[in-house]
Formats: structure tokens, C-alpha cells, sequence
């Protein structure tokens, strides 16, 4: 590499900005399961950090920093990131989700390209992808679905 330093990317985190940390610790934990690793909470109880484990990953989230630009969703406005969830069972844990607060966008549906999955929008206005696979689909067999699926759509 010609003495150069690596840029290798080792892991990716999602990082939510919620407005009420507390609650959303909360949510997570009984609609996905997280257990939550550590926080940072300043003398005023804000939660400046979280971290909670979410399957083999870990999900990060703090309180909204209006101050430094830092917000969650605001409203139903969608916010152009949808967090993707791979599990066993689709339709339990997009229930699931519904039980603890999320609402269903679009129910536990089979999709072209091989996945079951549910879209849902969390209390605090993320979007999550909740699915897992029926079939392998080779990519030359998915885009001919997709091709057929959008001309259809025209």
C-alpha cells in the first residue's frame, strides 16, 4: 500500500436521535429485544449515549442535541433511512413491534426478491425493514421480477 494507512471500515452503527431516550430504551427492549450494553447521562438526566444490543450488532441512540443540529423525525415526514432487520420470523416480530408502539406501513407481505417483510415506523418516527428469506433469488432472476413488477406499474 505504499506506506499509505488502511481505511478499512470495520463496522457500520445505526445512531438514532430520539426525543425521549428513557422511552425509547424502552421500546426497543420489548420490540426488538435489545439489551442495552451502557449510557452517558449528564447531571441533568439528558442521555447523551446509549448503547444497546441489538442481535450481534449494536444500535446507538442519544436524546436530540437541537442545540448542535442534532434531531429526530419530525412528524410522519419519512426521513430517507430505513433501518433493515434479518430474522427468523417476519410476521412475530413485526407483531411483536406493534404491541410494544410501531406502527405497520405495510403488513408481512412476500416480495420479489426472495424476503418476507413488514414495514414499520417506531414511536419516535424510524423506519425499520423487517424481514426474513423464503427463497434464493439469483440477481439476474430478481431484476427480471423487478422489471416486471415496475412495468407493470406504469
Amino acid at each position: 500500500m505504499n506506506g499509505t494507512p488502511s481505511n478499512t471500515i470495520r463496522e457500520v452503527f445505526a445512531y438514532l436521535m430520539v426525543r425521549d431516550a428513557k422511552a425509547a430504551i424502552d421500546f426497543y427492549a420489548k420490540a426488538f429485544g435489545t439489551a442495552e450494553l451502557f449510557r452517558l447521562v449528564e447531571p441533568s438526566g439528558r442521555i447523551g449515549h446509549v448503547e444497546l444490543q441489538l442481535g450481534p450488532n449494536t444500535l446507538m441512540l442519544s436524546e436530540e442535541y437541537p442545540e448542535y443540529g442534532m434531531v429526530g423525525p419530525q412528524g410522519d415526514q419519512f426521513t430517507g433511512c430505513t433501518i433493515h432487520l434479518h430474522v427468523d420470523d417476519a410476521d412475530t416480530m413485526a407483531a411483536r413491534a406493534v404491541a410494544a408502539g410501531a406502527t405497520m406501513t405495510m403488513p408481512p407481505t412476500d416480495q420479489f426478491y426472495g424476503e418476507r417483510s413488514a414495514r414499520l415506523r417506531d414511536p419516535f418516527g424510524h423506519s425499520w425493514l423487517i424481514g426474513h428469506s423464503i427463497e434464493e433469488v439469483e440477481p439476474a432472476e430478481m431484476q427480471r421480477r423487478y422489471t416486471a413488477l415496475m412495468s407493470s406499474q406504469v
